[in-house]
């Protein structure tokens, strides 16, 4: 009866044990491969982000379907500036008194020889801060001391005419020229001889248009206000009266509107 009992007890256990091999064969082995829920997770968290920004950003100009408003600066100068350059020097007929051409923004970067993704940065600046889309400038023969070849860009510029040189030159003057540091006035002397006068601008950062948070690299940029006359006196009257604020001036002219 012992030997019957052994034996019993024998092949429940092989048994079991037998069944329990037979199921650890069966699995099979776990792949090393990334859950596709987290996967889906980020993508939908991806795309989230993506429809935020989108409403953030206007469809649409506040301004739209409406008339678009004269340049206040222009209408300053046919009111008040060509009557007093008229009475000034004495012009006889209309078309005689200067007036501001044309404006241009000149940027210049020699980083980018070495790197080319930082004219892209300095090209959407200057679109923000004009906007205007400018032009990429060449290099007209090859340095070989700067690393330089010819046919390469190393800058960029920007040519305002009309109400948007109007509208540039009223920010520049109300807005942005008050916001540089240590300003002690504009100097009188950067007149080219035919009229035309250049200012030099060291920090991009004082134009409201320009985050402190999107800035990368500190630059400057030159601004040459291009007028219809050849006589340096005559421009100086003309951007005085404009509201530049030269070296020497008690108060600068401001356009309130």
């Amino acid at each position: 009866m012992a030997n019957k009992q052994d034996n019993k007890k024998g092949g429940a256990k092989g048994g079991a044990k037998g069944g329990k091999g037979g199921a650890k064969a069966g699995k099979s082995p776990a792949k090393s491969t990334p859950p596709k829920a987290s996967t889906k997770s980020s993508t939908k968290a991806a795309s989230s982000r993506g429809t935020e920004r989108k409403q953030l950003i206007p469809t649409e100009h506040a301004g739209a379907g409406l008339p678009v408003p004269a340049p206040r600066l222009r209408e300053h100068y046919k009111t008040t500036v060509r009557p007093r350059l008229t009475k000034q020097f004495g012009f006889g007929n209309i078309h005689e008194v200067p007036t501001v051409e044309k404006i241009v923004i000149n940027c210049g970067v020699g980083e980018a020889i070495r790197n080319s993704k930082i004219l892209d940065v300095v090209v959407d600046e200057l679109a923000l801060i004009t906007g205007q889309r400018p032009v990429r400038r060449k290099a007209k023969k090859s340095i070989a001391n700067f690393g330089q070849r010819e046919g390469q860009e190393i800058g960029a510029s920007v040519t305002l005419r009309g109400p948007r040189m109007w509208e540039f030159m009223d920010r520049l003057v109300s807005v942005a020229i008050p916001r540089i540091r240590d300003f002690r006035g504009l100097n009188t002397r950067a007149f080219d001889g035919r009229g035309n006068y250049t200012m030099g601008v060291k920090e991009q950062m004082i134009f409201p248009e320009i985050s402190y948070d999107m800035v990368d690299e500190i630059h400057g940029m030159d601004i040459t206000f291009v007028t219809t006359t050849n006589k340096d006196d005559q421009a100086l009257s003309l951007l005085r009266e404009l509201g530049m604020p030269f070296r020497g001036e008690e108060k600068p002219v401001i356009v309130h509107g």
